[in-house]
């Protein structure tokens, strides 16, 4: 794969629209933060995620732009139109970034050194821009080594890679910066150190996430290489009465035509990985491009690149290369797909104040779509019939867990942050039982097992059985504790629940930890509080 990069793309770009010379400083910003910044910025100290004022003081000169993805992708079609005179099969990764197979055109230009000094050369003339040229196996590795303008011969790519930070692996729309801060807290500094892992280690501490970013650090391609290819119904067109001529309404447009490809190819199972944008014209032009995606689509990834390349169609600075009409028919078309389980998505994320919490509009595409179901439920079924749970005070788990009406203020009461005396530590088991399942407690000689009025118990606990099934062998235990106030002089008031924790045997050498709960009353009981996992 050969991989031609524009550094400072949205800087580069910025800097062009608002004509601003070249040797000025320049930097864009988004949420009052750095996101790039040209060359000259960089040798006054200005560095990506620097605050605005931090950078405005290294560099009082400094031009500064907002961001656009639009201005971004519009600028960036010459350099994709330059490309694509020397290549075919060009694909935009993203604004700044194109991709091209190399076997075909480096054997028609010499050889590969030959196809990157006419591609440098062509993009330079055509576009007026500087680029930087990288050949590896896969797009992860071409891109770090176009950023490097460096030639990866054929398997060597992972030696290539051994050598690199870690960071890298958090390249723009990955999503991977947790992952890569706790690979550096783990002390994991290099992609070769991380490859070095085994993937079955990886994948049960990382997951998914985890097992992608390997395959990357390995210098495996981003997916496995066989892709299904979709069939011809999944191709999406549709036609336009009036033309589209204005970048606003094809904008308009494209949310919708996201959401209905998208629905499209999940209920094929499928989600896409590469997408066609075929437009056209009034007048019978025939316009083009494919844009690559290291990861599946949403509706909304969609709808931005089929407005991104509106937005190079109608506004590429070379007013020869616009097209003559307005666009009358449109086709999307999923030249590349995976399976429908790489988009599987979480109902629930974690929350600030700990526990679990519903996703919102912020967590994206996730949160959207639950907040429409459980509204959905609602609308079915009643206002009090969606629930969320607030972690609050208490000393029982069942007791610390507050359900709270869908769409109501989710708020801990008073007493959350209250010294409760008895709260269970952490960990909490994982399943708690709403309802108290009666167990019995015997030591070795089958006598049963109480606790004192001092709290301790009669016997070590031997047997345990639930309900009044099979006992079951116990392989180690702890506590006993007390859940309540003390009555005073060590004596625990009477009805004071006492804890026990338990590790019972469970069969073909399996364990299971269980929290027991024992009540003096007149009747003292053992019942079954949780399951730990």
């Amino acid at each position: 794969m050969l991989v031609l990069w524009c550094p400072d793309w949205p800087a580069v770009a910025a800097a062009a629209v608002a004509g601003e010379p070249v040797g000025r400083p320049a930097a864009v910003f988004s949420a009052n933060r750095v996101v790039a910044c040209t060359a000259v910025a960089r040798g006054y100290g200005v560095r990506r995620k620097m605050r605005r004022r931090e950078a405005q003081s290294c560099c009082p000169e400094l031009a500064v732009f907002g961001e656009d993805d639009g201005r971004d992708a519009r600028l960036f079609e010459s350099v994709a139109q330059a490309v694509e005179e020397l290549a075919v099969g060009v694909e935009v990764v993203r604004p700044g970034i194109v991709a091209v197979p190399v076997d075909g055109a480096a054997g028609y230009f010499g050889g590969e050194h030959g196809l990157l000094e006419r591609l440098v050369d062509e993009v330079s003339v055509a576009a007026g821009v500087e680029c930087q040229v990288g050949v590896a196996d896969g797009l992860f590795a071409a891109t770090l080594a176009a950023r490097r303008s460096t030639l990866v011969a054929p398997g060597e790519t992972a030696d290539f890679l051994a050598p690199l930070p870690i960071r890298e692996l958090d390249q723009p729309e990955a999503g991977r910066t947790e992952l890569v801060t706790l690979l550096r807290q783990l002390g994991l500094r290099t992609l070769g150190a991380f490859a070095a892992l085994d993937e079955s280690d990886v994948s049960a501490r990382f997951g998914m996430e985890g097992i992608l970013a390997h395959r990357l650090a390995r210098g495996r391609s981003e997916r496995p290489p066989l892709r299904r290819r979709p069939p011809p119904e999944l191709s999406l067109v549709k036609a336009f009465d009036p033309p589209i001529d204005r970048v606003d309404a094809a904008a308009f447009v494209a949310k919708g035509l996201g959401e209905r490809f998208h629905a499209d190819l999940a209920a094929h199972g499928l989600a896409c990985t590469r997408l066609g944008i075929y437009a056209t014209t009034e007048t019978g032009e025939q316009l083009g491009r494919v844009w690559r995606c290291a990861e599946p689509l949403t509706p909304l990834g969609v709808a931005d690149r089929v407005r991104w390349q509106f937005e190079g169609w109608l506004k590429v600075r070379d007013t020869s290369a616009r097209p003559r009409s307005g666009v009358v028919r449109l086709r999307l078309e999923p030249e590349e797909t995976v399976e429908g389980r790489s988009l599987q998505l979480g109902l629930w994320q974690a929350g600030a104040a700990g526990g679990l919490r519903p996703c919102t509009e912020d967590d994206g595409l996730a949160g959207e779509r639950a907040g429409r179901a459980l509204v959905r439920v609602q609308g079915l079924l009643g206002p009090e019939s969606v629930f969320t749970a607030v972690l609050d005070g208490g000393r029982d788990p069942d007791e610390r867990v507050r359900l709270v009406p869908w769409g109501d203020r989710r708020e801990k009461s008073l007493l959350a942050n209250a010294n409760w005396a008895g709260r269970l530590p952490s960990p909490s088991p994982a399943t708690v039982f709403t309802r108290p399942v009666p167990a019995e407690v015997l030591d070795e000689d089958g006598r049963a097992v109480e606790i004192t009025v001092r709290r301790r118990v009669t016997a070590a606990p031997f047997l345990v059985s639930f309900e009044g099934g099979e006992p079951r062998e116990v392989l180690s235990w702890a506590g006993p504790w007390l859940v309540g106030v003390r009555a005073g002089a060590g004596h625990a008031r009477s009805g004071t629940r006492i804890r026990l924790q338990v590790l019972l045997a469970d069969g073909n050498d399996a364990e299971e930890a269980v929290l027991l709960r024992f009540e003096r009353h007149k009747n003292p009981m053992w019942t079954l509080e949780g399951k730990y996992d």
